[in-house]
């Protein structure tokens, strides 16, 4: 598959047209600049029906930090899963200590370890105090190239399992990221937005498997994909890019 800039604005308006259709009708939708214009008119703080997560980062270790965000996906109910998608599940992450912070807030799920928890989605409001608490995370600096490491989504059995019960037999997959001009925030982001739309979507189930692979660009990836990250380039903000896939079954 080819990435030219014409499949990425096809990629990204597809997904503007699935998850806000009646949105999409009443916009043209040819061009990266008024596919951005469409995101941030459904995005902006206080636009009714905004849901939004919010994830608080204590110790980040990136496979840890993939397979927790797949379990994170995979507890949510039906309702709750329907409204993030259709903010494009929006998520605001926070530095701090998830365990320091269990007696105050309430998180819809937290790692096992405590170095990393979620909100259920709701409307900004409704995580104010806790954004009035925290700090952004920011996480400025790139992110250091890894060996492939291959991490695995819970089995059936496991809690979160219960609301995504896999329809066929575990697969493994390549997750290729995108780290030329990246910084650790910018994976997050982009990262999160394809794992959870994955999970979500029903292509990442329990029990698969995905193998992380570094890469600096997508545009040379020749492999079948079965989902694909395309965003505004943070550099070239009147042009798309692509910061993440997840391969067909390897």
């Amino acid at each position: 598959m080819t990435l030219s800039p014409d499949l990425l604005l096809t990629v990204a308006a597809d997904r503007l047209r699935t998850l806000r259709p009646e949105l999409a009708a009443h916009l043209d939708l040819p061009t990266p600049d008024a596919l951005r214009e469409a995101k941030d008119a459904v995005m902006t703080a206080g636009t009714a029906g905004v849901t939004q997560v919010v994830s608080v980062v204590g110790d980040l270790r990136l496979p840890d930090w993939v397979r927790e965000t797949c379990r994170f996906a995979l507890s949510l109910p039906a309702d709750r899963r329907t409204a993030w998608q259709r903010s494009f599940t929006r998520t605001v992450y926070l530095a701090g200590r998830p365990d320091n912070l269990q007696e105050r807030f309430s998180f819809a799920y937290a790692a096992p370890d405590g170095s990393v928890a979620w909100t259920d989605p709701a409307a900004p409001e409704a995580t104010a105090a806790l954004r009035r608490l925290l700090r952004t995370f920011r996480g400025t600096h790139t992110p250091a190239v890894w060996n492939a490491v291959t991490v695995e989504i819970p089995p059936p059995g496991a809690p979160e399992a219960e609301q995504c019960a896999p329809a066929r037999p575990p697969v493994h997959r390549d997750l290729y990221i995108a780290t030329a001009r990246m910084t650790i925030s910018d994976l997050l982001v982009q990262v999160n937005h394809l794992l959870a739309e994955a999970v979500l979507d029903g292509i990442l189930r329990p029990g698969d498997r995905m193998t992380l692979r570094p890469v600096p660009r997508l545009t040379g990836l020749d492999v079948p994909l079965a989902a694909l990250r395309v965003d505004t380039d943070a550099h070239a903000p009147h042009h798309l890019r692509a910061y993440a896939a997840l391969t067909q079954e390897t």
